[in-house]
């Protein structure tokens, strides 16, 4: 089943707003011990993001997966465990990564 793009951005403007509001609060605790005229404006709010980029993140997130469920499948099967369990994923995870 293919990941759906609806899913992915709406993952992606979660992620962006919640880093926009730490990035805001973060900057008004900043402009309290400046000076007031100090401060520049700067575009705020979210745009959108690219049809191509977000298919693009939806490929690259279910090569991932597939990937890691097979890494995790092979240990399983070692093991002779009939179901991949956390433990299997726990243990080819750091590789992934390194390998992603």
């Amino acid at each position: 089943m293919p990941l759906k793009q609806d899913l992915i951005r709406e993952i992606f403007e979660l992620v962006w707003r919640r880093t926009a509001a730490e990035r805001d609060k973060n900057e008004n605790s900043q402009n309290v011990d400046s000076e007031a005229g100090a401060s520049t404006s700067k575009k705020k709010g979210f745009n959108g993001a690219n049809p191509h980029a977000l298919k693009l993140s939806c490929e690259l997130l279910r090569i991932f997966v597939t990937e890691a469920i097979q890494r995790a499948a092979a240990i399983a099967e070692i093991e002779g465990s009939p179901k991949i369990e956390a433990t299997h994923l726990e243990r080819i995870l750091p590789q992934l990564l390194l390998d992603f």
